[in-house]
């Protein structure tokens, strides 16, 4: 299993990928058998198609731009439904998260569980931090992708 954080730090909300994946790194994260791979990514779409390659379960946090209120959560089963392009069409990155699973859709290399979590942000200035909507997005997040985790997660057999 891989989370994987996607985001620029230095770019307000377009952070809260990577604060999500670092609240992360203090849980009780399942471990044995199908133990869970932490990454940080910038998002830059074949990059990420690499890092989840060989994963059964892998899970995506970035911050989006929906027109919903900033600190919005949106889900998605990335295995059964299409990810809305306008959500991640906002950011720095190369191509966007929508269009790298897209792209690993066509070519046959989703892994067997893909779970896409969009923040909705609201500054993504240069140097600016998280928003205090999005920054009280982040436990929440990280709670619910723990549950994710221990839902997938396949202790080793005897």
């Amino acid at each position: 299993m891989i989370v994987i954080g996607v985001g620029n730090e230095l770019r307000g909300d377009d952070g809260v990928g990577l604060a999500v994946l670092r609240t992360l790194r203090d849980r009780d994260l399942p471990a044995g058998g199908d133990a869970v791979t932490l990454r940080e990514a910038t998002g830059e779409g074949a990059t990420l198609m690499e890092t989840w390659q060989g994963a059964d379960v892998a899970i995506l946090i970035d911050a989006v731009r929906a027109d919903g209120d900033p600190g919005t959560v949106y889900r998605f089963d990335a295995r059964e439904q299409t990810l809305p392009s306008q959500f991640f069409n906002y950011s720095t990155h190369a191509f966007s998260v929508a269009e790298a699973v897209e792209l690993a859709r066509a070519l046959g290399q989703l892994p067997p569980h893909l779970l896409v979590y969009g923040i909705e942000g609201s500054d993504y200035d240069t140097g600016a931090g998280l928003s205090a909507p999005v920054e009280g997005s982040v436990e929440t997040v990280a709670d619910q992708i723990l549950d994710d985790l221990h839902r997938y997660h396949q202790p080793p057999t005897r």
